[in-house]
Protein backbone atom coordinates (compact mmCIF):
# COMPACT_ATOMS: atom_id res chain seq x y z
CA UNK A 1 0.00 0.00 0.00
CA UNK A 2 2.71 2.44 1.04
CA UNK A 3 4.84 1.43 -1.95
CA UNK A 4 1.92 1.99 -4.33
CA UNK A 5 1.21 5.42 -2.81
CA UNK A 6 4.87 6.38 -3.03
CA UNK A 7 4.98 5.31 -6.69
CA UNK A 8 1.94 7.42 -7.56
CA UNK A 9 3.41 10.45 -5.76
CA UNK A 10 6.73 10.00 -7.58
CA UNK A 11 5.04 9.82 -10.99
CA UNK A 12 2.88 12.87 -10.20
CA UNK A 13 5.93 14.91 -9.16
CA UNK A 14 7.83 13.82 -12.25
CA UNK A 15 4.96 14.81 -14.57
CA UNK A 16 4.54 18.11 -12.74
CA UNK A 17 8.27 18.84 -13.06
CA UNK A 18 8.23 18.10 -16.78
CA UNK A 19 5.19 20.29 -17.26
CA UNK A 20 6.78 23.19 -15.40
CA UNK A 21 9.98 22.80 -17.37
CA UNK A 22 8.08 22.78 -20.65
CA UNK A 23 5.91 25.76 -19.73
CA UNK A 24 8.68 27.79 -18.13
CA UNK A 25 9.24 31.05 -19.98
CA UNK A 26 12.77 32.20 -20.83
CA UNK A 27 14.51 34.36 -18.24
CA UNK A 28 14.45 38.11 -18.70
CA UNK A 29 17.38 39.43 -20.72
CA UNK A 30 19.71 41.43 -18.49
CA UNK A 31 22.68 42.23 -20.73
CA UNK A 32 24.25 45.68 -20.96
CA UNK A 33 22.91 47.93 -23.67
CA UNK A 34 24.31 47.49 -27.19
CA UNK A 35 26.21 44.25 -26.52
CA UNK A 36 26.39 41.06 -28.58
CA UNK A 37 27.35 37.57 -27.40
CA UNK A 38 29.22 35.93 -30.28
CA UNK A 39 29.45 32.16 -29.90
CA UNK A 40 32.28 31.00 -32.14
CA UNK A 41 35.36 28.80 -31.82
CA UNK A 42 38.71 30.56 -31.45
CA UNK A 43 39.99 29.23 -34.78
CA UNK A 44 37.19 30.98 -36.68
CA UNK A 45 37.26 34.04 -34.41
CA UNK A 46 40.97 34.62 -35.01
CA UNK A 47 40.63 34.30 -38.79
CA UNK A 48 38.69 35.91 -41.63
CA UNK A 49 35.29 35.11 -40.09
CA UNK A 50 36.18 36.95 -36.88
CA UNK A 51 37.55 39.90 -38.88
CA UNK A 52 34.28 40.10 -40.81
CA UNK A 53 32.22 40.06 -37.61
CA UNK A 54 34.31 42.83 -36.06
CA UNK A 55 34.22 44.94 -39.23
CA UNK A 56 30.43 44.71 -39.47
CA UNK A 57 29.21 44.70 -35.87
CA UNK A 58 31.91 46.78 -34.20
CA UNK A 59 32.23 49.38 -36.95
CA UNK A 60 32.41 53.02 -35.75
CA UNK A 61 29.09 54.68 -34.89
CA UNK A 62 28.33 57.46 -37.37
CA UNK A 63 28.29 61.01 -36.06
CA UNK A 64 30.40 60.58 -32.92
CA UNK A 65 33.52 62.75 -32.47
CA UNK A 66 35.59 59.74 -31.37
CA UNK A 67 35.45 56.18 -32.67
CA UNK A 68 33.12 53.96 -30.65
CA UNK A 69 31.85 50.54 -31.79
CA UNK A 70 28.30 50.01 -33.00
CA UNK A 71 28.07 47.05 -30.59
CA UNK A 72 30.31 45.79 -27.80
CA UNK A 73 31.21 42.19 -28.70
CA UNK A 74 31.74 39.43 -26.14
CA UNK A 75 33.12 36.24 -27.72
CA UNK A 76 32.69 32.74 -26.26
CA UNK A 77 33.87 29.36 -27.67
CA UNK A 78 31.09 27.00 -28.73
CA UNK A 79 32.07 24.32 -26.18
CA UNK A 80 31.62 26.74 -23.29
CA UNK A 81 28.21 27.77 -24.57
CA UNK A 82 26.54 24.46 -25.46
CA UNK A 83 24.20 23.28 -22.73
CA UNK A 84 23.93 26.72 -21.17
CA UNK A 85 21.65 29.67 -21.82
CA UNK A 86 22.65 33.32 -21.98
CA UNK A 87 20.87 36.49 -20.93
CA UNK A 88 22.15 38.49 -23.89
CA UNK A 89 19.45 40.13 -25.99
CA UNK A 90 21.52 39.58 -29.14
CA UNK A 91 23.39 36.33 -29.80
CA UNK A 92 25.35 35.37 -32.90
CA UNK A 93 26.09 31.62 -32.99
CA UNK A 94 28.53 30.68 -35.74
CA UNK A 95 30.06 27.27 -36.42
CA UNK A 96 31.04 24.92 -39.20
CA UNK A 97 28.44 22.28 -40.03
CA UNK A 98 27.17 19.82 -42.63
CA UNK A 99 24.95 22.41 -44.26
CA UNK A 100 24.85 26.12 -45.01
CA UNK A 101 22.19 27.68 -42.80
CA UNK A 102 20.97 31.01 -41.48
CA UNK A 103 18.22 31.06 -38.88
CA UNK A 104 16.77 33.54 -36.39
CA UNK A 105 15.29 32.10 -33.18
CA UNK A 106 13.48 34.67 -31.07
CA UNK A 107 13.50 34.34 -27.26
CA UNK A 108 15.46 31.07 -27.40
CA UNK A 109 17.28 31.46 -24.07
CA UNK A 110 15.89 34.75 -22.67
CA UNK A 111 13.22 37.31 -23.44
CA UNK A 112 13.41 39.53 -25.37
CA UNK A 113 16.17 38.03 -27.48
CA UNK A 114 17.42 37.53 -31.03
CA UNK A 115 19.53 34.39 -31.49
CA UNK A 116 21.05 34.26 -34.98
CA UNK A 117 22.38 30.83 -36.00
CA UNK A 118 24.86 30.67 -38.87
CA UNK A 119 26.56 27.51 -40.07
CA UNK A 120 28.58 26.70 -43.16
CA UNK A 121 30.65 23.89 -44.56
CA UNK A 122 33.66 26.16 -44.98
CA UNK A 123 34.84 29.55 -43.72
CA UNK A 124 34.18 31.02 -47.16
CA UNK A 125 30.55 29.89 -47.07
CA UNK A 126 30.10 31.31 -43.55
CA UNK A 127 31.51 34.62 -44.81
CA UNK A 128 29.00 34.64 -47.68
CA UNK A 129 26.09 34.11 -45.28
CA UNK A 130 27.40 36.88 -43.01
CA UNK A 131 27.83 39.26 -45.92
CA UNK A 132 24.30 38.65 -47.17
CA UNK A 133 22.50 38.86 -43.83
CA UNK A 134 24.54 41.37 -41.78
CA UNK A 135 22.44 44.47 -42.65
CA UNK A 136 19.22 42.75 -41.59
CA UNK A 137 20.85 41.31 -38.45
CA UNK A 138 22.08 44.77 -37.41
CA UNK A 139 18.65 46.27 -38.08
CA UNK A 140 16.96 43.67 -35.84
CA UNK A 141 19.61 44.04 -33.13
CA UNK A 142 19.22 47.81 -33.01
CA UNK A 143 15.42 47.49 -32.95
CA UNK A 144 15.46 45.19 -29.92
CA UNK A 145 17.88 47.53 -28.12
CA UNK A 146 15.62 50.52 -28.81
CA UNK A 147 12.63 48.60 -27.42
CA UNK A 148 14.64 47.58 -24.35
CA UNK A 149 15.75 51.17 -23.74
CA UNK A 150 12.17 52.40 -24.03
CA UNK A 151 11.06 49.76 -21.52
CA UNK A 152 13.64 51.10 -19.04
CA UNK A 153 12.43 54.65 -19.66
CA UNK A 154 8.84 53.63 -18.86
CA UNK A 155 9.89 52.73 -15.30
CA UNK A 156 10.25 56.43 -14.44
CA UNK A 157 8.59 58.89 -16.82
CA UNK A 158 8.64 62.67 -16.95
CA UNK A 159 5.25 64.39 -16.98
CA UNK A 160 5.16 65.45 -20.63
CA UNK A 161 1.80 67.27 -20.66
CA UNK A 162 3.56 70.52 -21.63
CA UNK A 163 4.95 68.80 -24.73
CA UNK A 164 1.59 67.21 -25.52
CA UNK A 165 -0.18 70.56 -25.28
CA UNK A 166 2.36 72.47 -27.39
CA UNK A 167 3.13 69.92 -30.13
CA UNK A 168 0.26 67.42 -29.96
CA UNK A 169 2.64 64.47 -29.49
CA UNK A 170 3.43 61.81 -26.90
CA UNK A 171 7.03 60.94 -25.98
CA UNK A 172 8.63 58.55 -23.49
CA UNK A 173 11.05 60.80 -21.58
CA UNK A 174 12.88 59.71 -18.41
CA UNK A 175 12.05 61.65 -15.26
CA UNK A 176 15.73 62.67 -14.92
CA UNK A 177 15.16 65.20 -17.72
CA UNK A 178 14.04 68.71 -16.74
CA UNK A 179 12.50 71.55 -18.73
CA UNK A 180 15.18 74.15 -19.43
CA UNK A 181 13.31 76.45 -21.81
CA UNK A 182 9.81 76.76 -23.25
CA UNK A 183 8.94 79.17 -26.02
CA UNK A 184 6.10 79.45 -28.54
CA UNK A 185 7.34 76.72 -30.90
CA UNK A 186 10.35 75.44 -28.95
CA UNK A 187 11.04 73.25 -25.92
CA UNK A 188 14.44 72.28 -24.47
CA UNK A 189 14.91 69.49 -21.90
CA UNK A 190 18.16 68.51 -20.23
CA UNK A 191 19.50 65.67 -18.09
CA UNK A 192 22.60 66.36 -16.02
CA UNK A 193 25.32 63.70 -15.96
CA UNK A 194 28.79 63.64 -14.43
CA UNK A 195 30.81 66.38 -16.16
CA UNK A 196 28.17 67.05 -18.81
CA UNK A 197 24.59 66.71 -19.93
CA UNK A 198 22.17 65.18 -22.42
CA UNK A 199 19.69 67.48 -24.16
CA UNK A 200 16.51 67.07 -26.16
CA UNK A 201 14.98 69.92 -28.16
CA UNK A 202 11.64 69.96 -29.97
CA UNK A 203 10.42 72.58 -32.42
CA UNK A 204 8.24 72.87 -35.48
CA UNK A 205 8.77 74.74 -38.75
CA UNK A 206 6.61 75.42 -41.84
CA UNK A 207 5.82 72.54 -44.20
CA UNK A 208 8.11 73.65 -47.05
CA UNK A 209 11.09 74.73 -44.93
CA UNK A 210 13.20 71.75 -46.08
CA UNK A 211 13.55 71.26 -49.82
CA UNK A 212 14.11 67.65 -50.99
CA UNK A 213 17.04 68.55 -53.27
CA UNK A 214 18.74 70.72 -50.63
CA UNK A 215 17.74 68.82 -47.50
CA UNK A 216 21.13 68.73 -45.74
CA UNK A 217 21.86 72.41 -46.36
CA UNK A 218 18.38 73.43 -45.21
CA UNK A 219 18.57 71.27 -42.07
CA UNK A 220 21.97 72.74 -41.12
CA UNK A 221 20.77 76.31 -41.69
CA UNK A 222 17.63 75.74 -39.63
CA UNK A 223 19.42 74.09 -36.70
CA UNK A 224 22.09 76.82 -36.72
CA UNK A 225 19.39 79.52 -36.62
CA UNK A 226 17.72 77.71 -33.70
CA UNK A 227 21.09 77.49 -31.93
CA UNK A 228 21.72 81.19 -32.48
CA UNK A 229 18.31 82.05 -31.11
CA UNK A 230 18.02 79.76 -28.08
CA UNK A 231 21.12 77.64 -27.30
CA UNK A 232 24.00 79.67 -25.88
CA UNK A 233 27.04 79.04 -23.71
CA UNK A 234 27.78 80.76 -20.43
CA UNK A 235 29.99 83.43 -22.05
CA UNK A 236 28.50 86.33 -24.07
CA UNK A 237 28.42 85.87 -27.85
CA UNK A 238 28.42 82.06 -27.76
CA UNK A 239 25.92 80.02 -29.75
CA UNK A 240 25.50 76.43 -30.93
CA UNK A 241 26.34 75.76 -34.59
CA UNK A 242 26.91 72.68 -36.73
CA UNK A 243 30.57 71.68 -36.92
CA UNK A 244 31.80 72.87 -40.33
CA UNK A 245 34.85 70.58 -40.53
CA UNK A 246 32.73 67.40 -40.85
CA UNK A 247 29.77 66.91 -43.17
CA UNK A 248 26.72 65.49 -41.35
CA UNK A 249 25.50 61.97 -42.14
CA UNK A 250 22.10 62.07 -43.80
CA UNK A 251 19.52 59.34 -44.40
CA UNK A 252 15.80 58.88 -44.97
CA UNK A 253 13.60 56.89 -42.63
CA UNK A 254 10.03 56.74 -41.28
CA UNK A 255 8.74 57.71 -37.84
CA UNK A 256 5.13 57.07 -36.84
CA UNK A 257 4.27 56.51 -40.49
CA UNK A 258 5.71 59.84 -41.66
CA UNK A 259 8.59 60.54 -44.01
CA UNK A 260 11.56 61.58 -41.87
CA UNK A 261 15.06 62.93 -42.51
CA UNK A 262 17.71 61.67 -40.07
CA UNK A 263 20.87 63.75 -39.65
CA UNK A 264 23.86 62.86 -37.48
CA UNK A 265 26.89 65.04 -36.89
CA UNK A 266 28.80 67.14 -34.40
CA UNK A 267 28.01 70.54 -32.96
CA UNK A 268 30.23 73.18 -31.42
CA UNK A 269 29.66 76.26 -29.32
CA UNK A 270 30.92 79.18 -31.36
CA UNK A 271 33.39 81.38 -29.45
CA UNK A 272 33.70 78.64 -26.83
CA UNK A 273 35.37 75.23 -26.47
CA UNK A 274 32.25 73.08 -26.02
CA UNK A 275 31.30 70.47 -28.62
CA UNK A 276 29.68 67.07 -29.02
CA UNK A 277 27.48 64.84 -31.20
CA UNK A 278 23.89 65.43 -32.27
CA UNK A 279 21.13 63.40 -33.90
CA UNK A 280 18.21 65.16 -35.57
CA UNK A 281 14.91 63.89 -36.98
CA UNK A 282 12.84 66.15 -39.25
CA UNK A 283 9.39 64.56 -39.41
CA UNK A 284 7.05 65.59 -42.23
CA UNK A 285 3.78 65.58 -40.30
CA UNK A 286 1.37 65.61 -43.23
CA UNK A 287 -1.76 65.60 -41.08
CA UNK A 288 -0.79 68.92 -39.47
CA UNK A 289 1.08 70.38 -42.50
CA UNK A 290 4.24 71.00 -40.49
CA UNK A 291 7.77 69.70 -40.11
CA UNK A 292 8.36 68.56 -36.55
CA UNK A 293 12.03 68.52 -35.52
CA UNK A 294 13.28 66.46 -32.59
CA UNK A 295 16.99 66.65 -31.87
CA UNK A 296 19.19 65.15 -29.21
CA UNK A 297 22.67 66.40 -28.42
CA UNK A 298 25.24 65.53 -25.85
CA UNK A 299 28.03 67.31 -23.99
CA UNK A 300 30.24 64.80 -22.21
CA UNK A 301 33.93 65.56 -22.86
CA UNK A 302 35.27 62.85 -20.53
CA UNK A 303 32.77 60.08 -21.39
CA UNK A 304 31.99 57.65 -24.18
CA UNK A 305 28.91 58.93 -25.96
CA UNK A 306 27.44 55.97 -27.86
CA UNK A 307 24.93 54.94 -25.21
CA UNK A 308 24.11 58.54 -24.25
CA UNK A 309 23.13 59.26 -27.85
CA UNK A 310 21.31 55.93 -28.08
CA UNK A 311 19.12 56.99 -25.15
CA UNK A 312 18.18 60.17 -27.04
CA UNK A 313 17.43 58.14 -30.16
CA UNK A 314 15.20 55.82 -28.12
CA UNK A 315 13.28 58.79 -26.72
CA UNK A 316 12.73 60.35 -30.14
CA UNK A 317 11.66 57.05 -31.73
CA UNK A 318 8.96 56.62 -29.08
CA UNK A 319 7.02 59.50 -30.66
CA UNK A 320 3.29 59.23 -31.23
CA UNK A 321 1.56 62.05 -33.10
CA UNK A 322 -2.03 62.67 -32.04
CA UNK A 323 -4.77 63.29 -34.57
Amino acid sequence: MNKTLFLWLFVACLLSSCSLKKDKLPDDSSAAINTIAVIIDDQLWNGEVGDSIRNKFASPVLGLPQEEPLFTINQYPVKLFEGFSTASRNILIIKKGNENKFELKENEFASPQNAFHISGKTSFEILEILQKNAPDIIKKMRAIEITHNQKIIKDSLLDSKKIQKKFNIDLLIPSKYEYVMRRRNFIWLKSEITSGNNSLIIYQIPWKSIRPNYAVNDIVKIRDSVGQLWIHGSAPGTKMVTEEAYSPYFSKTTLFGNKTYETKGTWQMKNDFMSGPFISYAIFDKAHRRILVLEGFCYAPSKEKRDLMFELESIIKSIQIKK
